[in-house]
């Protein structure tokens, strides 16, 4: 039980810590990159590192995706 708490305390501090200020299309590019290369992973019934391999690949291209946008718009 206290492990599980543990858990949630880090990841609450984290989260809060972390938005300091607005994403960049960059950032938010590599966690939603990062969400649906990890769901697809997960739904095809793929193992551990199938599914660990999407969301790295996923999380990369949307993040260059997002920083193609970001450079189109200056």
């Amino acid at each position: 039980m206290t492990k599980a708490i543990s858990i949630v305390m880090l990841a609450t501090a984290g989260l809060l810590a972390a938005c300091d200020r607005p994403m960049t299309n960059a950032e938010k590019g590599a966690a939603a990159g990062g969400a649906i290369g990890t769901g697809i992973g997960l739904v095809t019934g793929g193992s551990f590192g199938t599914v660990v391999g999407a969301g790295l690949i996923g999380g990369a291209v949307g993040y260059l995706g997002g920083t193609a946008i970001d450079n189109s718009k200056k």
